[in-house]
């Protein structure tokens, strides 16, 4: 018998609050029918940064408005759905818990089950929500808080084969950003002045590239680009245009070039297991930057395997990859009842060690 699933899914794990409605029937592409994300760049603009506190009351105050304009622009109600997804973690406790709390009222008033779901799933099964691609591929999974090489084997079975030791790169665009006095987020301000800038002027370390495997590391070249930065400004007096863009391009290029080598390795680990159709797939905010997505395309050319990153609303926060990776999860038979806790850190892969050290609430990635 052919089954129609509707999900809700919500997200609140950072800055963006957002729901969506995704709908899927067996054997066929699943189908956005609503995304709304409402971000609070504006709340944060004065602090250089996200504020944890008050990112909980704007999720709080944001969720159920979500809520209703997703339904709305999907043309369904509540009753409609088949059940209710909602990011568990990891993420910004107080943010996280805003959005379980207020799945757990849905829920509770509706009758409909609950699925609670890992962030990083959700980026990295948007692959599949976007463009239907098969098990086993590769992810390169890249945010503002994360950087992993995963091997995704099944909707929730996941091989890590290498990620971020300290700074995950978006967070080194973040700070770069503010080194240099531009806007946040970071990312998208540093990429734009990279642009008009000379990526060789300046070189800047690719770090743990005389190591082998893929484990990644950019918080030395942030702390590269400040000694960089003081030097010019101590010689000069201060920062030109010219000399702002110069940085950006090559702090830019650094990180391209890092994460295209460890690619190289992990697709080499990725090929051993003998995939059909190789794939790798890219996802998160930091998948955005057309320098990253354009050296990958490259690696993959060299490979002979396929490339494929979501469209760039869905590269970023959004709870259609919530909705999606809830479906999956539902569709196996898995529920979650009212006792659904949040959680700071979560990691996908639950049989590697710690990357980045443990404490008393569990592994950090």
């Amino acid at each position: 018998m052919v089954q129609t699933l509707t999900v809700l899914g919500l997200e609140s794990s950072c800055d963006d609050t957002a729901a969506a409605v995704v709908r899927q029937t067996d054997g066929g592409r699943a189908e956005v029918l609503s995304s709304i994300v409402h971000g609070q760049t504006e709340l944060h603009s004065a602090f250089g940064g996200v504020v944890p506190e008050i990112a909980a009351r704007a999720h709080a105050e944001k969720l159920d408005t979500c809520v209703m304009q997703a339904l709305e622009a999907a043309g369904l109600i509540l009753a409609d759905m088949d059940a209710i997804a909602v990011t568990a973690g990891p993420g910004l406790i107080g943010g996280v818990m805003s959005g379980v709390m207020c799945a757990k009222g849905l829920s509770a008033a509706t009758g409909l089950p609950l699925i609670g779901v890992n962030h990083l799933a959700g980026h990295a099964l948007t692959p599949r929500l976007t463009d239907g691609i098969s098990f086993p591929y590769l992810m390169l999974l890249v945010s503002g808080g994360h950087c992993q090489y995963l091997i995704a084997h099944g909707p929730e079975q996941f091989t890590r084969l290498g990620g971020t030791i300290d700074d995950a790169p978006g967070e080194a665009f973040d700070k770069t950003a503010r080194l240099l006095g531009l806007p946040q987020p970071g990312g998208p301000t540093v990429e734009v002045e990279a642009r008009s800038g000379d990526p060789k002027r300046f070189r800047f370390p690719r770090p743990l590239l005389d190591r082998p495997g893929c484990d990644l590391s950019f918080s030395g070249l942030k702390t590269a680009l400040m000694r960089m930065r003081d030097q010019i400004v101590a010689e000069k007096g201060g920062l030109t245009r010219q000399d702002r863009a110069d940085l950006c391009a090559g702090f830019q290029q650094a990180i391209v070039d890092t994460l295209a080598e460890k690619t190289r390795r992990a697709m080499d680990l990725y090929l051993k297991e003998n995939p059909s159709n190789a794939v790798i797939a890219v996802a998160g905010g930091v998948a955005a930057n057309s320098a990253i997505r354009s050296a990958l395309e490259t690696v993959c050319a060299e490979k002979g395997a396929r490339f494929t990153a979501p469209p760039l609303a869905l590269c970023t926060d959004n709870a259609a990859m919530i909705a999606y990776a809830g479906l999956e999860r539902f569709r196996a038979g898995a529920r979650d009842g009212l006792d659904l806790t949040a959680r700071p850190r979560w990691p996908l892969d639950q049989n590697s060690p710690a990357m980045l050290g443990s404490g008393k609430k569990g592994a950090k990635a």
